[in-house]
């Protein structure tokens, strides 16, 4: 004999960028011309769901989908719906309709889940954004895959009920409708991986200069250009730039295990962790505008900048990457966001991380010193520092010439360890949080953050006497506003590295001087 018909109802969890949304998911399920329609902009992923449902019921004996016409509705109906996370949540409102479960045990539930066809129930990336968006809407109770019950379980206020396969929840929410108790489905504990070693600064064998404008990035977070030949030593000075940075607090740490979430990065099991440590992306040269800004055909995905949310984005060989992709990086330095426009609709991901730019002197990286060995025309110079615009460089506060190693530096003692300069990075960053609370309520506390108007206005300004230098660029135009503007934030961050409580005229000069030793300023 055939189930009943009627109306199920349960809850899902939506992804827009990086942010879930809610989603009531209603299933009507009436005698007729078999059928199995979904409603409410799903992408094909979505539409999809019908046949991977089917095959499922079909093992379940009283749950007859294939010969019914099923309607399922997923609302807001004018949101777009992307992914194959639904289906668990279209297979629990299809088994309510058909009263195999009660609909007073699942209504207030969110499920989220792949449904594979022989009812098992996959992993899908982004589960924790998702998981996070139903505690702040109220859910409290959870159904999630099996591995990713460790990434769920993250996320307090919610209790969270890990599943295999659909028989096997089919048959807890009957015990649970019946009021007998169920045992929860056991998650495989999971050994996660070491977390990669810290590089340590007394590595790198020279380069005062070098390391004082890493110390002061750090210390800022401001970004950062070195240029210099190869061998120098660039990129190692920008791998060891995470090390230097404070630990990430716990709404940090929430939103970059978010991002990594949606990209599919977390690890599968019990163990999974928080990420406390500011992320480092180095993408290739080749990268396109959509994986470092953020797009692609069909779902929206976050690039390189995004994955670098409160850490580094290191672009090695500038020159070499796209001059579009170089230039789309203007807007996200500016606003620590990036909004990505299709004809259906807009997101925006998060993207506020420190800028390490390297480049060498030419093409061929052997126009430094005399540069007798450079095969490089001038016309070929000029192409390579050309995708370097003005715009692009007057963003970047730091820009050092990185010396090309020699034989007294190989035989130079160690410098200072990576451990010795974050503790006074972590004492200038305390420094600068105690100055700009009141300040500054929505930002990170640095002095990169600080805004322009409040370092040139009472009580900030620092006398004529210390800016002088400074006054004279803007006035010659060698400097910007923007570039003032930069120059203060980095006085202001040297001062903090030395203990001082504000800048003056050496420190001034110094920011300035680093500003302009690459020989590429704007």
């Amino acid at each position: 004999m055939l189930m009943g018909t009627g109306l199920g109802r349960t809850r899902s969890v939506g992804l827009r960028g990086v942010l879930g949304f809610v989603v009531d998911v209603e299933a009507h399920v009436t005698p007729g011309l078999p059928g199995f329609a979904i409603s409410g902009l799903g992408d094909s992923a979505v539409k999809q769901s019908s046949d991977r449902i089917k095959a499922a019921a079909a093992l379940i004996e009283k749950m007859p989908v294939s010969q019914r016409r099923v309607t399922v509705n997923l609302s807001p109906a004018g949101e777009r719906k992307v992914g194959t996370g639904f289906d668990l949540g279209i297979f629990v409102a299809v088994a309510a309709a058909l009263e195999l479960v009660r609909v007073g045990v699942v209504r207030d539930v969110v499920h989220i889940g792949e449904v594979g066809l022989d009812g098992t129930v996959r992993p899908v990336p982004g589960v924790l954004p998702l998981v996070r968006a139903a505690a702040l809407a109220g859910v409290r109770h959870v159904v999630v895959p099996v591995a990713n019950a460790g990434e769920a379980r993250l996320v307090s206020g919610v209790a969270v009920h890990p599943v295999a396969d659909v028989v096997e929840l089919v048959r807890r929410y009957d015990a649970l409708g019946r009021g007998r108790p169920v045992e929860e489905v056991p998650v495989p504990p999971v050994v996660p991986p070491e977390p990669p070693p810290v590089r340590d600064l007394s590595e790198v064998v020279g380069q005062a200069d070098a390391k004082l404008a890493l110390e002061i990035a750090a210390a800022g977070g401001h970004h950062l250009l070195l240029a210099g030949p190869p061998g120098a030593g660039k990129t190692m000075l920008a791998e060891r730039l995470p090390g230097l940075l404070p630990a990430l607090d716990e709404a940090a740490s929430m939103e970059v295990t978010a991002i990594h979430s949606v990209l599919g990065a977390l690890g599968d099991g019990e163990e999974v962790r928080l990420i406390s440590r500011p992320p480092f992306v180095a993408p290739h040269h080749g990268a396109s505008q959509a994986a470092v800004i953020g797009g692609g055909t069909g779902r929206i995905r976050p690039g390189a900048i995004t994955q670098a949310h409160r850490g580094v984005l290191f672009l090695d060989e500038t020159p070499e990457f796209d001059k579009a992709v170089l230039q789309s990086l203007r807007t996200p330095l500016e606003r620590g966001s990036v909004s990505i426009a299709r004809a259906q609709e807009t997101v925006t991901f998060p993207a506020r991380f420190q800028l390490v730019l390297a480049a060498n002197p030419c093409p061929c990286g052997n126009g430094w010193g005399k540069g007798l060995d450079c095969t490089c025309t001038p016309m070929m110079r000029r192409s390579y520092f050309g995708k370097l615009s003005g715009p692009l460089l007057d963003r970047v506060d730091l820009q050092v010439h990185v010396q090309p190693p020699g034989l007294s530096m190989a035989g130079a003692a160690a410098g200072e360890s990576t451990a010795a300069v974050a503790a006074r990075v972590a004492g200038a960053r305390r420094a600068q949080g105690e100055r700009w609370r009141e300040v500054l309520e929505t930002c990170r506390g640095v002095n990169a953050d600080v805004p322009g108007s409040v370092l040139r206005g009472r009580p900030w300004r620092l006398p004529g006497s210390a800016t002088a230098s400074l006054d004279r660029s803007l006035e010659s135009g060698a400097l910007s506003l923007r570039g003032y503007d930069r120059t203060l934030r980095c006085a202001w961050t040297i001062a903090d590295v030395m203990g001082l409580q504000r800048p003056g005229r050496e420190e001034v000069d110094l920011a300035l001087s680093l500003r302009h030793r690459a020989g590429m300023a704007a």
